[in-house]
Parts: structure tokens; sequence; C-alpha cells
């Protein structure tokens, strides 16, 4: 894969991992829709890599209060007994929050990536998640903050995000959603949709990296390792910036470009595809 393009998807990745479009869905589209070759295993693994320091370094301070406070000590010194308790119910929704996800990770995934891949059912999830995002964005009553989030919601957002394993539906999109419906405001919704990413890029990384690393001991990494870092630093970087840009946005707008979006974008595969030049069947 040539610098250029790589520099393309890196940038691809880390706009659409945190915005509610779908990166899985952009990654497969982007390639078939430009004629490139698929970039391959250990290039997906860079790119998320690359989003997960993106996320790591936004909440940073914030993970550390919430992980301190989980395990049974007071962070920081000067927290008031309500913030630590806060922090610590907070930090265990998010992990009873992460479990469907990993459960439906562990069964379904080669299976998913297997079989639904293509372009078109790619397009039809994109049009279907942006139907339900318009319900859910016009009924949202946008009352709880994160400060309010209980084991309701993690279980809601959890299970919503499992079905993200699914290309083209949007891990941010579903579960900003699925906040949406619990009665959060959209900013609450989306940090703690963040927040529960966290620990599924970081397993998927993790799951994945000591077979790039054995690959390029073995001499069968088709990628140069600096076209690997430059693309872990520019998802990065464009990452950390849409999810400041992002949260920043949601204080005032709603979700009705991503809803557009999503739909103007899953309309267009399908007319591609079911062109008499389409290859998507």
């Amino acid at each position: 894969m040539p610098l250029f393009q790589a520099i393309v998807l890196a940038v691809v990745q880390g706009l659409t991992e945190f915005l509610p479009v779908s990166s899985t869905a952009h990654l497969i589209l982007f390639p078939w829709l430009l004629h490139w070759q698929e970039p391959g295993q250990a290039f997906d693994v860079a790119l998320h890599v690359g989003t997960l320091l993106a996320v790591l370094l936004y909440f940073l301070r914030t993970w550390i209060a919430l992980l301190l406070c989980g395990l049974g000590f007071r962070y920081p010194h000067t927290a008031g007994e309500e913030e630590v308790r806060r922090n610590r119910r907070i930090f265990w929704c998010l992990v009873a929050g992460t479990i469907p996800a990993a459960v439906a990770g562990f069964f379904f995934e080669h299976r998913i990536e297997e079989h639904l891949r293509k372009p078109v059912y790619v397009a039809w999830a994109m049009i279907g998640v942006a139907l339900l995002m318009w319900i859910a964005d016009r009924g949202a009553l946008l009352r709880r903050n994160l400060d309010n989030a209980n084991f309701a919601d993690a279980a809601t957002i959890g299970a919503a995000q499992a079905v993200a394993l699914f290309p083209g539906v949007s891990r941010s999109g579903i579960t900003i959603i699925a906040g949406l419906f619990r009665g959060m405001t959209r900013e609450a919704a989306a940090r703690f949709s963040f927040l529960l990413s966290t620990p599924i890029i970081a397993g998927a990384a993790a799951k994945e990296l000591p077979k790039l690393i054995k690959l390029h001991r073995a001499g069968g990494l088709d990628l140069p390792l600096s076209t690997l870092w430059i693309s872990i630093a520019v998802s990065g970087l464009v990452g950390f910036l849409v999810i400041a840009i992002f949260l920043r946005y949601l204080q005032t707008r709603t979700l009705k470009f991503f809803i557009v979006y999503r739909l103007l974008f899953g309309i267009v595969v399908l007319l591609l595809a079911f062109l008499p030049m389409g290859n998507a069947r």
C-alpha cells in the first residue's frame, strides 16, 4: 500500500471511529469505491492502536480517577465522599457495560467478519441506524448527565455496543442512540460511549498485536514499519481532535447532520452496488 493511501485511510479511521458514522463501514467502502487494495490485518491493527491512544489520552485524568476510586482508593485526595462514590459507580457501570460486547465478540466476531463485510450489507446498516438515530434524537429527553449513570444505563448501552460488531452500525452511533433512549443529554451519551469503547478497543488491539509481532518477525509483514507508525500517529491525532470537537458540538447541536450523512452515504453505495457495473453483491 502506498504511503498516501495509508495516510488517507488513517485520517478516515481517526474521523469516523468516534463520530456516529461507522469507521468499519468507511474502511470497507473507501477501498471499494476507490478501487484500492484491501489494507490487511496489520494496517487495521495499527489504525485501532492510534484511536486507542487518542481516547486514552483525552480521558486519561478521568480514567485514573475512575480506576482508583473503583478499586477503593480516594482520588484525588481532596475529593469528597460523594465524588468518590460517583466515580466508583461509573467505573463499575463501565465494567458491566463492557461485558456484552466482549462476549458477543468472542462468539460471533469471526462469523460476522466472514459474511457481513460486503458493501451492500454495510449500506443497509448505515441507513437502518440512521433512521433509528433520527427517532432517538427527535424524542430525546436530554435530562441526565454522566454523573447520573447507573447499571440500567450500562446494561442498555453495553448491549447496544455488542450490536456494533455488525459492519456499518457504528459503535459510537448505536451507543449514543441507546444513551438518548435512556434520557441522557447528547454530550453525556457520547462521553459514556467513548469511555465504554476504551476497554473494547484496547482488548481488540491486545488480541491482534501478538499476531502482528509474530508476523513481523517471520518476515510476512506486507507494510513497512514506518508506514504503520505514521498510520498510528495520524489516526491518533485526528481521533483526539475529533473527540474534543464532537463533544463540544453536541453541547448545542443535534445529530441531524450525521443522520443525513448516513442516509446519503448508504443510498449512494446501494446505487453503485446495484448498477450493472456494481461488484458488491
